[in-house]
């Protein structure tokens, strides 16, 4: 018989933000990976006034909420100025990027999973 070996990505069941280390991700940003499966991941990403998001895009859907702070957000060709309380939508392989405006915290979804934050 042939069996496939299946490998789960999965993180704990619990992330605790003290517990959690933050990653470099360009000048001024920087990342904690929470929650995570094959399907979906949940990132926060903590960004210094004038620290930029560069464009790029990816084979994710990604959908943002805006923690704090203010973001210039360009997503195909289209900008706006989103706040705490804002949130926006970036569909698979769709060119987009942000310029902090104000320091603050994005908390973004991924599915399926990026696995290049692991």
């Amino acid at each position: 018989m042939n069996f496939k070996t299946v490998v789960m990505i999965q993180s704990d069941f619990f992330q605790i933000e003290q517990e959690t280390p933050w990653q470099d991700a360009g000048p001024g940003v920087q990342r904690q990976v929470y929650g995570y499966g094959e399907a979906l991941m949940l990132v926060k990403a903590k960004f210094e006034k004038g620290a930029e998001g560069t464009p790029h895009q990816h084979p994710h859907l990604q959908a943002t909420y805006v923690a704090s702070g203010a973001f210039e957000v360009t997503i195909g060709g289209q900008k706006n100025v989103v706040v705490a309380g804002d949130g926006f939508y970036v569909p698979a392989d769709v060119l987009h990027g942000c310029t902090c405006l104000e320091a603050g915290v994005l908390i973004d979804a991924f599915s399926p999973c990026r696995e290049d934050f692991l």
